[in-house]
């Protein structure tokens, strides 16, 4: 099978201008939070990841930011203890992203349903950036 490539060669191509990757809806039991209720039990967070990776062509897995990594990050978090803020996690979480150079700029949003009698969750955002 041959492959065909795109009819962009020359001045005219267009041009990367920026490459996102993300994760959604991560779903993880961690034990978080600051009230005696919370201490010592786990309590589910959706976590969101977004990010913004320098404008590079991707062909291969080792050119892009792989999800897994991502997870893996969330996870470890996760796997070092209690956290008493979700604001902590997020700001973990998005330092761990930006280890990898190819990150120019990280939102990690985290909703940790059941905090809010009510509401179908509270949280919080956090945006990093070099």
């Amino acid at each position: 099978m041959s492959v065909t490539p795109l009819p962009f060669a020359g001045a005219g191509a267009p041009r990367l201008e920026g490459l996102t990757v993300f994760v959604r809806g991560l779903t993880l039991e961690a034990g978080i939070g600051i009230h005696d209720h919370e201490l010592g039990r786990l309590q589910r967070l959706v976590i969101d990841v977004t990010l913004e990776l320098s404008p590079e062509p991707v062909e291969r897995l080792g050119d892009t930011v792989n999800y897994e990594t991502v997870a893996a990050a969330a996870r470890a978090i996760v796997a070092e203890g209690h956290v008493g803020l979700v604001e902590t996690f997020a700001q973990r979480l998005a330092t761990a992203c930006l280890t990898d150079p190819r990150v120019r700029r990280c939102a990690v949003r985290i909703e940790k349903p059941g905090a809010l009698d009510g509401a179908a969750a509270a949280g919080c955002e956090v945006v990093l950036s070099r």
